[in-house]
């Protein structure tokens, strides 16, 4: 089947027409649309200088139009894709091997479940994927990778004989509540009676206002840029995309970004970031200029919450990492990602890591799930 299509590679987002990538995209993942790549990269965040190269792969049926696009990038390190390999391009390396340039389908420093193919018609995701794996070989790369990738396409990478890891995250299930009081309701006394408190502390003397679409000024912009970066730098050293693409995805894709800012007297004191799906709300970056208790938890957690069952979205992804979130009533959640070895050596011996991790990451889940806040009846 894989000879039907024609499999090309993009140096750049926007060398593939809008329409035809939102085609392939479909609308539901704001992650997934042309414009979110095309800012990445004319902003500069997703580029060869910063470690980003776009290779994208397009496969074309007979008519010339793409009906399938693997979002591909040419890396030169690990940063910015929040499933962790440094172990590996550190023991590749001390056997003698280059790990470095490594091929990457993702959205870039975005740990949000999504499609790694997109497919207008489902038939050329085996090309696509045929393709990246005869890229990796014939180029000496020691690997491809794919990450959190969606359920329904876990079995087409793994059908190609990629490696799969499980992850976990903590993502927010919407159980079908009417409001923040019926969520409330399904926790423990003590857990309910401990997020009351946390957002009482949290919004004293606060205002909280949702932004998006045209709403979104350049000065709001500003205020969260310094968010960003101060948050940024605290945690990774710095941070990974430029001022000018919060300016380009307002104006791109406005309708799918929700700003959430804590004001202070009218003026912003910190903001949560936030993209619009069909079914869920992702939230994404976070920063404060001002250190006030529970803040955090408010803006990133208990506002998504809050929108997310007021708009009718199933869940919120908070993003990587954070057992704090299982107290706020984020339960633990296995992701996926697939991984190409072409050196059966290396494949064996990730191979016999993943064993063992997934184990630990299952048990870990379990374990956790087991202590979620949520009343035994609920549970």
């Amino acid at each position: 089947m894989a000879d039907a299509w024609q499999v090309r590679v993009a140096g750049a987002a926007s060398e593939i027409a809008l329409a035809d990538w939102n085609a392939c995209a479909g609308p539901a993942n704001p992650f997934a649309q042309a414009e979110f790549f095309r800012a990445l990269e004319q902003s500069g965040s997703a580029s060869v200088r910063t470690g980003w190269q776009p290779v994208h792969l397009v496969a074309d049926g007979d008519d010339g139009t793409p009906a399938g696009i693997m979002p591909l990038y040419l890396k030169t390190h690990s940063q910015g894709e929040y499933v962790f390999d440094h172990g590996w391009s550190d023991a590749f390396e001390r056997a003698g091997g280059r790990y470095y340039p490594k091929l990457q389908a993702a959205f870039p420093f975005t740990p949000a479940t999504g499609p790694r193919l997109l497919l207008r018609d489902p038939a050329s995701g085996p090309a696509l994927i045929a393709a990246v794996q005869q890229i990796t070989a014939s180029n000496g790369f020691s690997s491809a990778h794919a990450t959190f990738i969606t359920p329904e396409q876990q079995a087409l990478f793994q059908d190609a004989g990629w490696l799969m890891r499980t992850g976990e995250q903590f993502h927010w299930q919407n159980n079908g509540y009417g409001e923040f009081a019926d969520f409330l309701g399904a926790l423990s006394s003590a857990k309910r009676k401990q997020i009351r408190k946390e957002r009482e502390k949290a919004l004293a003397g606060l205002e909280i206002v949702h932004l998006t679409g045209a709403a979104i000024t350049e000065s709001h912009w500003d205020a969260f840029w310094t968010f960003y970066q101060d948050t940024g730098a605290r945690k990774y050293g710095r941070p990974y995309l430029t001022r000018s693409f919060f300016s380009l995805i307002s104006a791109a894709m406005g309708d799918r970004v929700l700003l959430m800012l804590a004001l202070r007297g009218g003026q912003p004191i910190a903001g949560a970031l936030n993209f619009i799906g069909d079914e869920c709300l992702y939230g994404r970056y976070w920063g404060a200029t001002e250190d006030v208790p529970c803040l955090h938890f408010e803006l990133c957690y208990y506002q998504a919450i809050e929108w997310a069952i007021l708009n009718g979205r199933s869940r919120v992804e908070a993003g990587a990492q954070g057992a704090h979130k299982l107290a706020r009533g984020y339960r633990p959640t296995p992701v996926i990602s697939a991984h190409f070895i072409p050196d059966p050596n290396f494949n064996r011996a990730i191979a016999d890591y993943l064993a063992r991790e997934t184990r630990a990451v299952i048990d870990e889940i379990e374990y956790l799930d087991s202590h979620a806040p949520f009343r035994r009846a609920q549970g």
